[in-house]
């Protein structure tokens, strides 16, 4: 069934611009994921309630809720695009333009 879900997962994972992301994240549902992990797989994490992967993301800060920066400089950004999933009540996003890893300082899994 997990395998399913990520299939479906998959799918869903499209492009969308900051514009529309915003209100998204003035409700607090916007979910920033690290490049280095896979979209549709934190998807299912999430949609199967798998808090021990997700604590660990979340401890390691390769899943975050947007900084005030980030939020104020997306908004400025003209066409700024992410790749997104929604898996309710959250929109997790991966910039689409960021380097290789958010988190430069972390090391490479």
């Amino acid at each position: 069934m997990t395998q399913d879900l990520k299939a479906e997962l998959t799918e869903m994972v499209g492009p969308a611009e900051w514009r529309w992301l915003s209100p998204h994240a003035d409700r607090g549902a916007v979910v920033l994921v690290d490049a280095r992990l896979d979209l549709a797989e934190v998807g299912v994490a999430i949609a199967t309630d798998d808090v021990a992967a997700v604590n660990r993301w979340m401890a390691e800060a390769l899943i975050t809720k947007p900084s005030p920066h980030q939020l104020e400089t997306w908004a400025q950004a003209v066409g700024k695009r992410f790749q997104s999933l929604i898996v309710q009540p959250f929109v997790l996003v991966q910039d689409s333009e960021a380097p290789e890893t958010m988190f430069p300082d972390l090391p490479l899994a």
